[in-house]
């Protein structure tokens, strides 16, 4: 019964952990798209995605509304976008996107993880010509024609279409363009009535990398932890 009752603990305390990140990474969002466009999310898409994809990890209205209020005033913090590009053990590429209001900090973070866990960083334009920017928009296709959806994107940007599945394994519709043309796709799926579960910024590898078992968990075990960081947004590799 114990043994249960840990097991049960840990994974609640690992739900909470990721909640609380999805969260902090959607204030600092919030932050750079109205710093950038203004509050009003009804003329400015960069707001509307990133309310979008506050509400697909739950976050409650009231905390966007009160983000938003935050961000358009005087005293919030600067975040940039900032991208590193680094090499994982076993020379796997890796494409690192944070956001931060003080590069050192994140840099010194991101060495120290390095220096424990193996891998190291690059210098820019290392990795970065191994992926592609692409704009990734996922949806529930319950009552969603595929095929005539496709045809029609296909005229705003499309790249490629197809099946994936959600977080927590429910079915999704992946749609993806070069990052160009992300806003005629929103637009065009805003155009159609549907209202992506999210929107994203997503880099795509060209190559992926095949490890033996060993070998890929030490590089996932790496990647882990530097999701962990407060600044880290993403991390993108070409691991298989």
């Amino acid at each position: 019964m114990g043994r249960i009752f840990e097991v049960r603990k840990h994974a609640m305390f690992a739900r909470w952990n990721r909640m609380a990140k999805q969260f902090t990474r959607v204030n600092k969002d919030i932050t750079i798209a109205v710093k950038a466009g203004g509050p009003d999310p009804n003329s400015n898409p960069a707001l509307r995605r990133v309310i979008q994809n506050a509400r697909a990890v739950n976050m409650p209205k009231d905390k966007v509304e009160a983000a938003i209020k935050r961000a358009a005033g005087k005293d919030v913090a600067n975040y940039e976008l900032v991208i590193y590009e680094a090499y994982a053990p076993h020379g796997v590429p890796l494409l690192i996107e944070t956001a931060t209001d003080n590069p050192t900090r994140t840099v010194g973070n991101l060495r120290a993880i390095f220096n424990k866990h193996g891998g190291n960083l690059g210098s820019s334009g290392s990795v970065a010509f191994m992926f592609r920017r692409m704009g990734v928009f996922r949806l529930n296709p319950e009552g969603v024609d595929q095929d005539d959806l496709e045809l029609y994107l296909i005229d705003h940007g499309l790249e490629e279409m197809g099946e994936s599945t959600g977080e927590k394994g429910e079915p999704q519709l992946l749609i993806r363009c070069l990052f160009p043309e992300f806003g005629n796709v929103q637009k065009a799926l805003e155009d159609r009535g549907l209202s992506p579960v999210s929107a994203e910024q997503e880099y795509v590898c060209s190559t992926a990398t095949e490890l033996p078992e060993a070998q890929a968990n030490e590089v996932m075990e790496l990647i882990d932890r530097i999701e962990q960081d407060d600044d880290v947004r993403n991390v993108y590799h070409t691991l298989a």
